[in-house]
């Protein structure tokens, strides 16, 4: 049985940048109860990430990017295509080289290709605020559906 591991990162306190809480705590109440996929949500780092995902054969990753692109818009990455302009999400820069270190130290961690990072485009994740922008309220069912297809 392949075992996955379904991560929302973000912080709820902020607008925009707790859509991936968001969309992970959807999924969660869809697929309570599959016993091969976990799904939680973390505020994160790269190391913490990677120590989330030991001893899951895959991995899929959840969080507000700010590249340029509309509002809305999700980016379905691989770990080796995912951006690094300084806008992006620091996870994005630092999950490959945690990714390495655990691998090298003989952890049981997704290969690359096994770990998808779904980031939806940003509007605001500078403002404290509960309530997602408009246009990224509108990408949370997208997302999860997404997810959903990927599973």
């Amino acid at each position: 049985m392949t075992k996955t591991l379904i991560l929302g990162l973000g912080n709820p306190l902020v607008t925009d940048d707790s859509v991936g809480l968001r969309v992970a705590a959807e999924l969660k109440q869809i697929l309570e109860g599959r016993e091969d996929v976990e799904v939680d949500e973390d505020f994160w780092g790269g190391l913490r990430l990677m120590e989330r995902m030991v001893g899951y054969d895959r991995a899929i990753v959840i969080d507000a990017i700010q590249t340029g692109a509309s509002p809305g818009t999700i980016h379905y990455l691989a770990v080796d295509s995912a951006p690094t302009q300084r806008s992006a999400s620091a996870h994005d820069v630092n999950l490959p080289t945690a990714l390495a270190l655990g691998r090298q130290a003989g952890v049981h961690l997704p290969l690359d290709e096994s770990i998808l990072l779904v980031a939806i485009e940003a509007d605001d994740i500078l403002t404290f605020g509960e309530q997602c922008t408009p246009a990224v309220e509108d990408a949370i069912p997208s997302a999860v559906r997404g997810v959903l297809d990927v599973l």
